[in-house]
């Protein structure tokens, strides 16, 4: 529909130019009334188009067809008061039958074409003559040469410019396309390792009973309880024990709880507290910087998966980097930026090059290379972004996400769309 505005636009540019040639230059007595409303006509029609294009419904196929119908009949009218078959401009029409045949559907081009054979035939035997000035010596056939060859170079323009335009807008519903049927594939492949971690977590349960059990009932052996250096490895081992059942907990809960249920809303900056301590509390890590820059606080919800993203990136640099870790939030604008920086190895070109696929790791262990790619289309999902880089004394994760994806409004909005009830808890509230 824009390309077919630009082209009405330039449609009449060209009818008044060429009328007002014919006036001055050549004193041709033309119906100038009637055409100024096929004119009129035309500049409705696009203010019309125009306000079509504000509303928020896509242009089906019979608004273009019926856009390119008053096209052909608008200049139909033009050429019936000019000439007719005559008139070295009917060839015009084949620009319509051109664009009929690349925006509209099969049907609908040959509509196209039936109408336009159709004005051209009626012209050839029902048209106002030219109005010759009285004496004029004008040679007409040298005159109707140089205006099919001006016919020719407009046709010749308007048909490459506009089909170059046209071709570009289908190569990029192309990628588009193509962009989405990735993001369906890699959408598929994080609900197959959903469930695969649910199961593997169902199944971790009992192995962790049968560990937990043991272990207590050897904290009552009199040799073992004889032995301090024993007993403390007995009690870390039951320790970490019961951190993997946590995690296995957790997974479960997780893998059963859709956005919105038993969210908690909180700040960012609450938020962000929450998320620095807990990593630190289970890394038990002293080496993170934390840079809190965000100036503004706002409500938002404390989604577990957003959580789980800054703690995959914060591992990955604390894998990295022996030493200091850095966690930068900003706003910038309407956007939540969280940016983590190691001083490692950095990235390597491969993963940097296929950032957010899946298996792209150069730790070398099988099935690695799931953080990144997590992390992206987690983002993704919440409206955001990821960009990866080297800095050349380490790398920068940077994750940008706008904040009305974690408002309390939009996590309504969700829930109600997924019959799910919110429980908003306690509100904490940023220092």
């Amino acid at each position: 529909m824009q390309q077919l505005i630009q082209l009405r636009w330039l449609a009449v540019g060209g009818q008044v130019a060429t009328i007002i040639t014919a006036l001055m230059v050549f004193h041709i007595a033309l119906p100038l009334p009637a055409m100024s409303l096929v004119l009129v006509f035309l500049v409705v029609l696009n203010v019309l188009s125009i306000a079509r294009l504000k509303l928020p419904s896509a242009v089906r196929n019979s608004e273009l067809l019926l856009s390119l119908l008053l096209d052909v009949v608008a200049l139909t009218a033009q050429l019936y008061l000019s000439g007719g078959a005559t008139n070295p401009f009917i060839y015009l029409y084949l620009l319509q039958v051109t664009l009929g045949a690349v925006l509209v559907e099969a049907w609908s081009t040959w509509a196209v074409v039936a109408v336009s054979g159709a004005g051209f035939a009626l012209l050839t035997i029902l048209y106002e003559p030219l109005g010759l000035p009285p004496g004029a010596r004008l040679d007409l056939f040298q005159l109707h040469i140089f205006g099919m060859l001006t016919c020719f170079l407009l046709d010749a323009a308007l048909v490459v410019i506009f089909m170059n335009r046209i071709t570009l807008n289908l190569r990029e519903r192309d990628a588009r396309l193509a962009d989405l049927r990735q993001q369906a594939a890699e959408e598929g492949h994080i609900v197959r390792m959903g469930l695969l971690a649910s199961g593997a977590a169902h199944e971790l349960g009992t192995p962790l009973a049968t560990l937990s059990v043991i272990l207590n009932d050897w904290g009552r052996e009199p040799a073992l309880r004889a032995n301090a250096e024993w007993l403390q490895e007995l009690q870390d081992m039951e320790e970490e024990v019961k951190r993997c059942k946590a995690i296995v907990t957790g997974v479960l809960v997780s893998a059963g709880q859709a956005r919105g249920e038993r969210a908690d809303v909180t700040t960012v900056k609450a938020f962000l507290d929450d998320v620095v301590d807990d990593w630190r509390a289970k890394k038990m890590a002293s080496n993170i910087n934390y840079q809190r820059e965000f100036t503004d606080d706002v409500l938002i919800v404390a989604d577990s998966a957003l959580k789980q993203v800054i703690f995959n990136v914060l591992d990955n640099a604390a894998e990295a980097s022996r030493d200091q870790v850095t966690l930068r939030a900003s706003r910038v604008e309407d956007a939540l930026t969280i940016t983590v920086s190691d001083h490692g190895p950095g990235f390597s070109a491969e993963v940097l090059e296929q950032l957010g696929r899946p298996y792209q790791s150069t730790k070398g262990r099988l099935g690695g290379g799931l953080g990144l790619f997590l992390v992206v289309n987690v983002l993704r999902k919440l409206g955001g972004h990821v960009d990866a880089r080297n800095t050349g004394s380490g790398a920068v994760v940077t994750m940008s996400l706008p904040l009305a994806a974690l408002s309390p409004s939009a996590l309504s909005q969700t829930t109600l769309d997924g019959n799910a009830t919110v429980n908003h808890g306690s509100m904490s509230r940023g220092p």
